[in-house]
């Protein structure tokens, strides 16, 4: 189930610290981008001050660089959506858009008039946006969010029609349109049918010629009789 976005209080590591990753169950750190601002939900809501965007092979984990207790994280498989905006009527500075899963109801999500600027649910967020200072690094972090997220596909995918059904091969193309096709007559195989009227015409062929030789006979002898 998606989780949304969660809070990150913890760190490891001296000075800012980072990320706290699962490496027993194998998450390693993939890129990490200085002077990134975060900004959650609402147009209403001002972006976080800069601090250091870190994506991993399981999550995105943004770092406040002046406030120690301060972090959001959210894994791959609660983002249903990623993309490079470059829009300034959609948002002023270019950036990473991100829509999010949060296991809510549509009706339980973010509401724009629902919240203060100075208070904030996560557990209602539905949008994050990711803006470094510096607009060229935009190629390289969508690049690794692409990679990082095709690691991490939707489990749940697939499933709601029951067992995938994925033909993987011609042979077994060629298998289900046999079995499509079956002669409801076990007796008289596929192509039993094709061979009895190919034999049917030449037989008919035959008795055609004979008539004709008859004919030329019956013809011969009256004009000799004539004559």
């Amino acid at each position: 189930m998606a989780s949304g976005i969660r809070s990150v209080t913890e760190r490891s590591g001296e000075g800012v610290g980072k990320p706290i990753l699962d490496v027993d169950n194998g998450e390693e750190l993939m890129l990490v981008q200085l002077d990134v601002s975060i900004f959650l939900g609402s147009s209403s809501r001002p972006p976080e001050s800069p601090g250091t965007l870190y994506i991993t092979t399981r999550q995105v984990v943004w770092l406040s660089d002046s406030d120690m207790a301060k972090g959001y994280a959210v894994a791959f498989l609660s983002v249903s959506l990623h993309a490079v905006s470059t829009d300034p009527d959609a948002y002023p500075s270019p950036c990473i858009y991100a829509q999010i899963e949060n296991g809510a109801e549509e009706d339980e999500s973010e509401d724009s008039d629902s919240e203060s600027d100075d208070t904030m649910n996560l557990s209602k967020i539905t949008e994050m946006r990711l803006v470094p200072s510096d607009p060229k690094q935009l190629d390289t972090i969508f690049a690794m969010f692409c990679e990082c997220a095709e690691l991490n596909p939707d489990p749940t995918e697939g499933e709601e029609d029951g067992e995938y059904d994925w033909i993987t091969s011609a042979d077994q193309l060629e298998d289900d349109d046999s079995e499509g096709d079956a002669d409801p007559n076990p007796a008289h195989p596929i192509g039993a049918k094709a061979d009895l009227d190919l034999a049917h015409s030449v037989v008919q062929l035959q008795i055609n010629d004979q008539r004709f030789e008859d004919a030329d006979e019956m013809e011969q002898d009256g004009k000799n009789g004539d004559n």
